[in-house]
């Protein structure tokens, strides 16, 4: 994406006049390279090395054990995306253990703040981060090349309430690196009104009958994976080989007139004005953009969605592991944890969640875009775990369609 369609982004995403400002669900796309797009920086990064940069590669499965003994919980620094959480829960932790948490807003984008500490974590160093947030392909990439602490789950009891369909992941079977943070699930956005019919496959995606009213995310974890869910191949245990067969399909439908644009999180602004009547879409955005616009919907299509989860880690070489550690042990409180989402919205990875939020909010602790019930829950499917190498070849393959 241009420099100067980025600033446009930026525009439509701070200055939200319907919402009065910053929507967290609309900030919080990830398509390109998660928020935005994949910015000239990610682009550059996914097709360079660093010098000195570690070449070599961790084993997530195989077993690991640590010890982080008690030190003081001053100093902590977390590094997460905008409007992650409210400043209650901050606070809280402050008070309850007489710290300041320097929490930092920086993670627009997962390529971008890859970018920003690439060249320390190869070196050995201290990012200067005690918690990081990272989306599954780029917490994938940490994990594999050795850029993260491992977790003493000693310090970290509350692990106990993470929800069954979390406990393990492709990159991290027993999550010995990861904690997921917050999740949500790709699928398809509509208007029954424009479609005149409800819309239930990835391939209601390909109907002739809305050539030209069709957007996809430029993003291949969501777009191309979709896709792949509707040929009926598991997108989460993809090779690059059936990846490059669906972008091949996008490619045909582009061509034929089918695909209005290919989009980041700007999708949502025509969606709701009814310029597009279907699109790769976000669950989060949709809880928003109901209360926009009553007549849209989200399908979890039947073939199944992808799902993404943004994770917490701690960066290799952290100064405050266990503050970091105590700081995940307060989130996963299942209390704490309702605060959360009933401020973000997302897929809390919290058990025990709902039925606190049902006493405060009931109509958000019935959506099923944020609290899935368990047989939507059996359809979603994490993002296949690729090579670098496969990475680059994916996003090339994508670009070329795109035009970006």
């Amino acid at each position: 994406m241009p420099d100067r369609d980025i600033e446009r982004a930026l525009e439509r995403l701070l200055f939200d006049t319907k919402s009065g400002g910053i929507s967290r669900r609309r900030f919080l796309g990830r398509s390109g390279a998660a928020a935005l797009g994949m910015t000239a920086l990610g682009s550059a990064l996914a097709g360079c090395s660093i010098e000195g940069e570690a070449a070599h590669s961790v084993n997530a499965s195989k077993p690991i054990t640590v010890n982080h003994p008690r030190s003081p919980l001053s100093g902590l620094v977390w590094a997460n995306w905008p409007l992650y959480i409210d400043e209650h829960t901050l606070k809280s932790f402050d008070k309850r253990y007489d710290v300041k948490v320097k929490y930092v807003e920086e993670i627009n984008d997962n390529f971008e703040f890859f970018g920003k500490v690439r060249q320390q974590l190869a070196q050995g160093q201290d990012i200067g981060r005690d918690i990081v947030t990272l989306t599954d392909y780029m917490a994938a990439r940490w994990v594999r090349d050795g850029y993260c602490e491992p977790l003493d789950k000693k310090n970290i009891p509350n692990i106990k309430n993470l929800v069954a369909n979390l406990k393990s992941i492709n990159y991290d079977p027993d999550r010995t690196y990861t904690l997921p943070w917050q999740s949500g699930g790709t699928g398809i956005g509509y208007n029954p009104k424009k479609t005149g019919r409800r819309l239930e496959s990835v391939n209601d995606l390909f109907d002739p009958a809305f050539k030209g009213r069709v957007t996809m995310l430029s993003e291949p974890y969501d777009s191309a994976c979709l896709v792949l869910l509707g040929m009926g191949i598991d997108a989460s245990t993809a090779k690059i080989d059936e990846i490059l067969k669906a972008i091949e399909k996008i490619k045909v439908a582009k061509n034929a007139g089918q695909i209005r644009r290919f989009t980041g999180n700007d999708y949502t602004t025509d969606l709701a004005k009814g310029n597009v009547w279907v699109a790769v879409a976000y669950s989060g955005d949709l809880v928003q953009l109901q209360a926009d616009n009553p007549e849209l919907e989200f399908a979890y299509p039947d073939e199944g969605a992808m799902f993404f989860t943004d994770n917490m880690m701690i960066p290799a070489h952290a100064e405050h592991v266990f503050a970091a550690e105590t700081m995940m042990n307060f989130v996963y409180e299942p209390e704490i944890a309702a605060k959360i989402a009933l401020y973000v919205n997302y897929l809390s990875p919290v058990k025990g969640v709902k039925s606190l939020v049902e006493k405060q909010d009931p109509k958000l602790a019935n959506n099923p875009l944020v609290f899935p019930p368990d047989e939507i829950l059996a359809k979603l499917h994490p993002y296949p775990a690729l090579s670098d190498a496969d990475e680059r070849t994916m996003k090339q393959a994508i670009a070329d369609v795109t035009g970006a």
